[in-house]
């Protein structure tokens, strides 16, 4: 199983092999030994769609005789047919809406009950909620990501997870918390909630603040996990009652990626973004009020098709002011039948490149002085990694995969929260001693 794009498709590929497993199949590192190779492609942005073609035919290529290639995942659900045009040898197709479908998919081929390749895109409005009794969950040393909602219905022009996915489709309360608790009992010392829009779970089961309810009851059911962080909120919907609990339980950690995208309200009015930029200042103070070492963390799209030179100034000057901890940014990437197609692509790639190089040595020098800002301070690092006398790990203020990493002088416990005192700071990194 190979699993490209976001933690939530990381989340669907574990799901998927819980069911396999189920069904009496064993996972297998080395692809030249496999019977059945999955690859969980994304489709989000153009790079995302040219990696995961590069792996298919890479394990097209290397494919043996009786072995079984799927392709899997965002990618296959909008463009199935292309996929299969651009690399020969794939035997199914499985879309990211039926996921739980893989066994069947994989028995099918097995049997030659069908001619390769076998195509399993049923005309489903939205992510099946059938999960069959699996975990919604990956779990990676002592932190877990826990899926709380799929699809999306919020109208980004750029984005294709609408047309991917469908709308957003919450899982139920008590489900969540079984999988908390089940994470409770494996040793996990961080739970990591991720869904398209985290800040719109509940919205479709009648929930109001459903987040923030969430939050609520997981801390009470879960006392013993430390650690809880909160992924993909989006702009307007961080409510009062969000920051309360944010504020008010130390599980829930000072830590927020919120992705704003861009700070000109022209930019954003044509991304079909929130435009009120006085709710983000105002937002985002409140917040630093009420919750002192919180950890902000954003995402920007530069180039986007109307961009000035005077609306990139404003971002600039946007990020120059807010000063957040993490910033992560996109060349824009044109993606046909989303909103934004009628605007085309305009911007020069070398215009966007070298405003993305801009956005991000300003950002970089910015992460530097609130890294230097901790040194001396003893801060929770969560150990993932050791040897060599040396520890890796992550504060609150880093999420994993995107954010930066503590280097510890000491060997810890791997899978173990210890106290790290800060000696030293770089860009992205933090070095430390144990306390």
């Amino acid at each position: 199983m190979v699993s490209l794009g976001c933690a939530k498709n990381t989340v669907d590929a574990d799901s998927m092999a819980q069911l396999l497993a189920g069904s009496g199949y064993m996972p297998e590192e080395d692809p030249r030994k496999a019977r059945v190779i999955i690859v969980n492609t994304c489709g989000f942005i153009g790079p995302a769609k040219e990696e995961s073609l590069n792996v298919l035919g890479e394990m097209a290529l290397d494919k043996r005789p009786g072995q079984l290639l799927i392709a899997a995942g965002c990618l296959t659900q909008r463009y199935g047919a292309e996929v299969v045009r651009q690399v020969p040898g794939i035997d199914g197709i499985l879309g990211t809406r039926r996921w739980m479908d893989i066994v069947d998919v994989v028995e099918t081929l097995r049997k030659g009950a069908h001619p390769a390749p076998l195509y399993h895109l049923p005309q489903a409005a939205t992510v099946g909620q059938d999960e069959g009794g699996v975990l919604r969950v990956s779990v990676q040393g002592g932190s877990a990501y826990l899926k709380i909602a799929d699809g999306c219905r919020r109208p980004c022009a750029f984005c294709a997870i609408p047309l991917i996915k469908g709308t957003a489709v919450s899982r139920p309360l008590e489900t969540i918390l079984a999988d908390a608790r089940v994470l409770r009992d494996r040793g996990v010392c961080e739970i990591v909630l991720i869904a398209q829009d985290t800040t719109d779970y509940g919205y479709d089961l009648g929930m109001k603040d459903g987040l923030a309810h969430l939050l609520e009851q997981m801390t009470a059911a879960v006392p013993e996990v430390p650690w809880m962080r909160v992924l993909y909120a989006y702009p307007g919907y961080v409510t009062d009652r969000l920051i309360e609990i944010m504020a008010s339980r130390p599980q829930v950690l000072p830590y927020l990626d919120i992705p704003l995208q861009h700070a000109h309200p022209d930019t954003l009015r044509r991304m079909r973004r929130p435009a009120n930029m006085e709710w983000v200042y105002s937002t985002l103070a409140k917040m630093r009020q009420a919750i002192p070492d919180l950890a902000l963390r954003t995402t920007f799209i530069v180039g986007y098709p109307g961009e000035t030179e005077a609306e990139f100034q404003a971002l600039l000057d946007f990020v120059q002011e807010m000063r957040f901890d993490r910033v992560g940014a996109f060349p824009f990437s044109f993606e046909p039948g989303t909103f934004s197609e009628s605007l085309g692509d305009p911007i020069a790639a070398e215009v966007k490149e070298e405003r993305y190089d801009r956005l991000m040595t300003l950002q970089q020098g910015i992460s530097l002085a609130r890294n230097q800002a901790l040194v001396g301070r003893t801060l929770d690092v969560l150990v993932e990694g050791q040897g060599d006398g040396v520890s890796l790990g992550r504060s609150y203020r880093d999420a994993p995969e995107i954010d930066g990493l503590v280097i510890v002088e000491n060997e810890l416990p791997v899978g173990q929260i210890a106290p790290v005192r800060i000696t030293g700071a770089m860009a992205y990194d933090l070095s430390g001693i144990a306390a």
